[in-house]
């Protein structure tokens, strides 16, 4: 080999082994590099746009979030809703089908000090079981929260759903609320999960009819000959009321029987089952 062959060799030795090395460096500072989130960024079902803080305390506060309860957050984002349950106290899970934001919030809620309290699950909010929480949290479009709906409606009753800003069409909201001085994102809606009570239920008093639109009720009391429409029909979760003439029936929902007392007309206690 000549000295020249020997010395081009040798160059290229060289120069393969700095691109090498340049490379290794390029590769470390990407993997260290951490995952930052962008305004608008695409997801799978909408962009992502944070709640801002103040309206994630609303919303927990109008689902009277307590450390009995388990959250689960609908597209949870950076995690913050999660994180602000579970310092609360609460156990809080987020659904959230970016693994960079899945990530990220692991990280944020290591940060926070709740890493055993908030958990962060890779998913589809489609083929996600809600049915352990008794609190739902969502930031979605209305055309997800309707889809949403016949599975969130067949939660327990009594289940707690906050959204921010957007309803859920016809099924209207047990409560709204609007944070002052706010200019975007400012409005949060509950809804209580009704229980299902549409149909004939026997009772000493008759036989009470009962049709149901979402937690609002109707019907018609009868005894005898003598049939008295219903007014004022409202759910709260399992709980039911109603007036029926001179009398306001208040009870609870279990499954297919309605315990409960009346208030004015004959008094004492009611009980029904369909």
């Amino acid at each position: 080999m000549s000295a020249y062959a020997g010395l081009a060799r040798r160059s290229l030795l060289g120069l393969c082994l700095v691109l090498i090395a340049a490379s290794g460096s390029v590769f470390a500072q990407t993997a260290t590099q951490k995952f930052e989130p962008q305004v608008g960024q695409a997801g799978k079902d909408v962009v992502w746009v944070p709640t801002p803080q103040e309206l994630v305390d609303k919303m927990l506060d109008m689902a009277k979030v307590t450390p009995q309860d388990f959250l689960m957050d609908l597209g949870s984002g950076d995690g913050r809703t999660v994180i602000t349950a579970a310092k609360r106290g609460a156990r809080a899970m987020g659904i959230e089908y970016n693994p960079d934001m899945v990530a990220l919030s692991q990280r944020n809620a290591e940060s926070a000090g709740v890493g055993g309290k908030a958990a962060f699950m890779k998913a589809d909010l489609f083929e996600t079981d809600f049915s352990k929480a008794t609190v739902i949290t969502m930031f979605l479009l209305p055309s997800i929260n309707l889809k949403l709906r016949p599975k969130i409606l067949d939660l327990r009753p009594g289940t707690r759903v906050v959204a921010n800003t957007f309803d859920m069409e016809d099924w209207t909201a047990d409560e709204t609320a609007t944070i002052p001085n706010c200019t975007s994102w400012c409005n949060a809606l509950l809804w209580i999960v009704p229980a299902k009570v549409q149909g004939t239920w026997k009772l000493a008093q008759g036989t009470l009819t009962l049709s149901q639109n979402f937690q609002v009720v109707s019907g018609s009391l009868i005894a005898g000959s003598l049939s008295t429409p219903l007014s004022n029909g409202r759910l709260r979760g399992d709980q039911i009321a109603f007036t029926a003439g001179d009398a306001q029936y208040m009870g609870r929902v279990n499954g297919n029987t309605i315990e409960g007392i009346i208030m004015g007309g004959s008094g004492g206690a009611w009980r029904a089952t369909r």
